[in-house]
């Protein structure tokens, strides 16, 4: 049976231009050539060994065959299409599409998203970092972690961390600089810039009501990377206290002024359509988002009364 069949490339350059009766609309609606239409056309015509339209000077039109042929061709294409979005919307179900921003992605979520498919072994959980807006309109995503206000277009999100920021570096780039015992030493410092953040050193420093000394040093697009250079031990960072907490305690990092902290008015949110609260993927990663939540906050606490 499917020997007898033609190719589908041809049935679809049949059906885009007898629906138009114009094999340069079709061409244009496929994204092809004019000729790549008509030699599928033709091909299709010597399978069939009938011919499917009268070609006139300036116009093609059907003929009595591919009138016929037409008809079911359209047939089966709406109900290969039905089927196809009914077996997508099954799929739907059991399909959990999470998008994150990078830096939260890869310091906080992804070593922890394994145990909301252990919790959810029937969802298929697929985790899309980017930075960019979700539109929840599209029906692609089904809940988001952002760092924000906390105020998301035609969506709902609920904050689940706060943080502060203050210094970081690796132990060895503190003791290279003689231990930095005074915040006034970060002037002998080089200072790590996260491009785009709302927090930059020049207003940590007016915050802390001392004047920026305005080094300059290697800026970096997103946090997670900026913490990696601070690691390496390229100069000191703003950390931010969610982003650095696992490698303070591991010891990859050190805050030289832990009285420096300051709070940010952006946090981590959260997000997911309007009025979808009740979904159940959503109520699925509501319920355990806070759990992790709740051991991370112990585990900090944990960590910075035994330092």
């Amino acid at each position: 049976m499917p020997d007898q069949l033609p190719p589908l490339q041809t049935l679809r350059a049949f059906e885009a231009t007898a629906r138009r009766l114009s094999m340069t609309r079709a061409a244009e609606e496929l994204h092809v050539t004019h000729g790549a239409v008509s030699r599928q056309i033709r091909a299709l015509e010597r399978h069939l060994g009938v011919a499917l339209f009268h070609r006139h000077t300036r116009r093609i039109d059907l003929t009595r065959e591919g009138q016929s042929f037409y008809g079911t061709v359209t047939r089966l294409f709406s109900e290969l299409g039905r089927e196809t979005e009914a077996i997508r919307r099954r799929d739907d179900t059991l399909r959990l599409v999470i998008s994150s921003g990078v830096s939260f992605a890869s310091k906080w979520l992804t070593p922890r998203l394994h145990r909301l498919m252990a919790q959810h072994p029937d969802l298929d959980v697929h985790l899309d970092v980017t930075d960019a807006a979700v539109d929840f309109t599209a029906g692609q995503v089904d809940v988001a972690f952002r760092y924000g206000p906390g105020h998301y277009p035609a969506a709902a999100a609920e904050r689940i961390m706060n943080e502060t920021v203050s210094p970081v570096c690796a132990p060895d780039y503190r003791a290279r600089m003689g231990g930095l015992a005074s915040i006034r030493d970060l002037e002998r410092c080089q200072l790590i810039h996260e491009i785009g953040w709302n927090m930059t050193w020049e207003r940590w420093f007016a915050m802390m009501q001392l004047s920026y000394p305005g080094m300059r040093g290697p800026g970096y697009s997103h946090g997670s990377m900026s913490i990696d250079a601070a690691i390496g031990g390229a100069g000191v960072a703003l950390g931010r206290s969610v982003l650095v907490a696992e490698d303070l305690a591991a010891g990859r990092l050190v805050a030289p002024f832990p009285a420096a902290r300051l709070e940010v008015k952006w946090g981590y949110d959260l997000v997911y359509r309007s009025g979808n609260q009740d979904h159940p993927k959503v109520r699925a990663v509501r319920a355990w988002i806070m759990s992790e939540v709740h051991a991370f906050r112990r585990a900090t606490e944990a960590s910075s009364q035994s330092q």
